[in-house]
């Protein structure tokens, strides 16, 4: 079980490290022809956005897998669903109905890693 657990939490913390890297460092003009919604955001609110996103990941494996604080692990998991949340709300004000389903499985990642991390 927690073989499984650490590769779900790395797996997760890949992912938010990798997509909060690529908003915090990629120019907001090629971002926003990839992702419209960027368009809806100023190129300050964009790099925030990535740089919580990496801060989420590194919040994620760090604090477990240095004995460090580790319920931070937890805290950051959970912060990553409503992550999750706030971009549905924007997908679904913007009609960007096809990214609902990444949002949500991320969001259910997040807090199953969160929960079982608890237990």
């Amino acid at each position: 079980m927690t073989i499984a657990l650490w590769i779900a939490t790395g797996v997760l913390a890949a992912l938010y490290l990798l997509a909060g890297f690529m908003k915090a460092t990629t120019p907001y003009e090629t971002i926003g022809t990839k992702m419209p919604w960027v368009n809806s955001f100023k190129p300050s609110q964009v790099k925030t956005i990535g740089v919580l996103e990496v801060l989420g990941g590194l919040g994620l494996v760090l604090p477990q897998a240095t004995g460090i604080l580790p319920w931070l692990t937890v805290v950051a998991a959970f912060a990553l669903v409503l992550v999750q949340i706030v971009a549905a709300v924007v997908h679904v004000r913007r009609r960007e109905f096809s990214s609902l389903p990444i949002n949500g499985v991320l969001a259910v990642f997040a807090l199953a890693v969160g929960v079982l991390w608890l237990v």
